[in-house]
């Protein structure tokens, strides 16, 4: 007499819901019936969820092994592909894990590469300029942020920055062009422009495309900011 669902499912050390799941999949041929109805189970089910066990447990998903068929008991190319996918998950893993060790040490914010986040905690920014210095870590190059990062010293603590950030959405043209040319001359901006002197500036080589990260920094800002100092802004540039 072979073996209920139930039975094969604990023989296998699995669960009835998976074993039906291998039927519903393909995984796993249907039995025989009694004449009760009753599935009826035998040796080569048993042996075929134990495999099908095995190699998820090693990490194979279901389709894949559903590709490899009934007869290969030793599924070479696949275990070669499996391992190069878990060395590149431990890889990325131990990265990871070094980044958390350093956000634990330094105590840095996690939504910043680890790398430039004391440099901004350092730097004393404002809820909206650190709001910016956030997204554009996620803009632009890796080198491109540090150079960034490692610019803005006193950046926040200036006291055209200060009135900048409190300016007034009705500030007449001269207040606006007065803090232009102030805050075009900060060490913080000579530094940066000194660092990127291409049009583009801090975008040139962005992971995405330059397009992209002007479009959205620009969007940001026209959030973050408002109309004087955004006028404020293209004075400085300009």
């Amino acid at each position: 007499m072979g073996w209920s669902t139930s039975q094969l499912a604990d023989l296998a050390g699995t669960t009835v819901r998976a074993v039906r799941h291998y039927h519903e999949v393909g995984l796993l041929a249907e039995p025989e019936r009694r004449a009760n109805g009753y599935k009826s189970y035998g040796v080569p089910h048993l042996v075929r969820v134990l495999r099908i066990k095995r190699l998820t447990g090693l990490g194979l998903s279901l389709a894949r092994i559903a590709e490899l068929g009934d007869e290969d008991e030793h599924p070479g190319d696949a275990l070669r592909r499996l391992d190069a996918e878990l060395a590149a998950s431990i890889e990325r893993l131990q990265r990871a894990r070094a980044e958390v060790a350093v956000i634990l040490r330094e105590e840095t914010a996690t939504d910043l590469p680890s790398d430039v986040a004391a440099a901004i905690a350092e730097a004393g920014l404002s809820p909206r300029e650190r709001s910016l210095a956030v997204v554009l870590a996620q803009l632009v190059s890796p080198e491109a942020m540090a150079a960034y990062a490692g610019a803005l010293g006193d950046y926040a603590k200036d006291p055209v920055v200060v009135e900048f950030e409190a300016l007034p959405v009705d500030a007449d043209v001269q207040t606006r062009q007065r803090l232009a040319d102030g805050l075009r001359a900060l060490p913080f901006v000579r530094e940066v422009r000194t660092a990127f002197p291409e049009a583009a500036g801090l975008f040139a080589g962005a992971p995405r495309g330059e397009e992209y990260a002007l479009r959205t920094a620009a969007k940001v800002v026209g959030e973050l900011y408002n109309a004087a100092q955004i006028d404020v802004l293209v004075r400085m540039n300009d």
